[in-house]
């Protein structure tokens, strides 16, 4: 790690929930505004996956919580049940970056004929089954706990489910 990378540090740190941008001040008067699927598809770990085949669907991802660890580390927990560490500099880099790591992201799912938050996560046979889970009153009205669904293809997000 050179001096100057030393130096980098966060002095101000805001998550804008409605916009779901992570706004970030960094010490060398450098201000990014993250997308939250920027900063999932460009975890940490998610470069190193990215190697084989991008992280996709995450269009309407959410931070769901922000957590300092230590000196040099944040804890961003994403909606979807994703945990990853960013140091600084792996703040910093993608900020300085965007441009190019942004076209080559959308460039990789166009390779790879993948969406950023369309499509339905269907299994082999293209089928999509939920299962419902039953509490309490639903329970004893449906005389069961839980039930598998098979999903029509016309539902691709929560507003079309909700809809059906």
């Amino acid at each position: 790690m050179t001096e100057h990378e030393l130096l980098i540090t966060p002095t101000e740190i805001n998550l804008h929930k409605k916009s779901r941008l992570l706004e970030i001040v960094f010490s060398d008067f450098s201000r990014f505004n993250y997308s939250c699927e920027y900063l999932r598809v460009y975890s940490p770990a998610s470069m190193e996956q990215a190697l084989d085949a991008p992280i996709y669907g995450k269009k309407m991802v959410d931070i769901a919580s922000i957590k300092q660890q230590g000196t040099s580390l944040l804890q961003l927990e994403f909606d979807g049940g994703y945990t990853g560490s960013y140091s600084w500099n792996t703040l910093h880099e993608p900020g300085v970056n965007y441009d190019r790591n942004w076209q080559a992201y959308l460039q990789k799912l166009k390779d790879n004929d993948l969406k950023r938050g369309e499509g339905r996560a269907a299994g082999a046979d293209g089928k999509v089954i939920i299962k419902l889970l039953y509490f309490i009153q639903l329970a004893s009205v449906t005389g069961r706990d839980e039930e598998d669904v098979e999903i029509p293809e016309s539902v691709t997000n929560v507003e079309s489910l909700l809809a059906w």
